[in-house]
């Protein structure tokens, strides 16, 4: 008997869901940055057993959109809520439970088994744990509510065979050698975004788009060639910084990581453009990987 199953993991901005995604899949397939916003498309990443595959999938945080990028970032989110086998509904210790209201209504009528993860369960006391867990059970009646702390990888061992427990007899849905469903050149770009979510201060990092322009593979060295797409001449300039310095150091930073992920010499080379309101443009943001309608 082979079982194969759609893991969707939800909720909002800075619970830790790319946290969790990274220690269920055993991969760093998400960047994780304390800024909101951080996840922007929808993430899979596949575990393989010889009788199981289990795909995750991490989403952006649940936000009221304000421009055309969040609408399409929140269409990620409720697109998750309708094909998966289990949902994982992640929260903290920190948030108010009736954050979005909306989102937990639409979470509440799926038809999927739902497991309420509460995140960050070190920052919290016994008392106060038993009480959120209260609230809780009256918000999502029928979930099972589990306790983690992701940072410190406590309880995510019974969290995963919770979740093993719960996926569907079926044959496999990709390749059993196969790791995420995005292309390579996909993890450069978000490197590299989470080089300038790190490095750049207030609205920079979320008036960035990052393009893999060029990916070319030789024998011992991978030649990337990048594009940085900010919306206004003046991000232009902090980006670059004083004599290149800041696009120095965020380039060094993103080869490093690249070096890693792909355990390969790296060439990168990348570039600064201006494309005005970019998040407010249909046609840009299809280009970018997004679905607009």
């Amino acid at each position: 008997m082979h079982r194969s199953g759609f893991v969707n993991i939800v909720g909002n901005p800075n619970v830790g869901k790319s946290t969790l995604t990274n220690l269920l899949v055993g991969e760093r397939l998400s960047i994780i940055t304390s800024k909101a916003q951080t996840t922007r498309h929808r993430i899979m990443g596949i575990v393989n057993t010889d009788d199981m595959q289990i795909v995750y999938s991490d989403t952006p945080g649940v936000l009221k959109p304000n421009y055309k990028l969040q609408e399409n970032m929140l269409s990620f989110s409720e697109s998750a809520l309708g094909d998966a086998d289990v949902l994982l509904y992640v929260t903290d210790v920190v948030e108010k439970p009736d954050k979005n209201n909306f989102f937990l209504q639409k979470v509440n009528q799926t038809d999927s088994p739902i497991i309420l993860v509460i995140n960050k369960i070190d920052l919290s006391g016994q008392k106060e744990l038993e009480e959120l867990v209260k609230i809780w059970e009256k918000i999502f009646p029928s979930a099972e509510i589990i306790p983690v702390s992701a940072t410190n990888k406590f309880n995510v061992d019974y969290l995963k065979k919770r979740i093993e427990s719960l996926i569907p007899e079926s044959p496999p849905y990709f390749e059993k050698d196969a790791m995420t469903d995005r292309p390579a050149r996909f993890f450069v770009t978000e490197i590299i975004r989470e080089k300038i979510l790190l490095y750049y201060q207030k609205e920079i990092p979320y008036s960035v788009e990052v393009v893999t322009e060029l990916f070319e593979e030789r024998e011992n060295l991978l030649h990337i060639k990048v594009l940085i797409i900010v919306e206004r001449d003046s991000q232009k300039g902090i980006i670059i910084g004083n004599k290149g310095a800041a696009l120095k150091k965020v380039g060094t930073m993103a080869r490093k990581d690249i070096e890693r992920f792909f355990d390969k010499k790296v060439f990168l080379e990348i570039f600064v453009k201006v494309e005005k309101d970019w998040r407010n443009r249909d046609n840009i943001l299809r280009n970018f990987g997004y679905k607009v309608d």
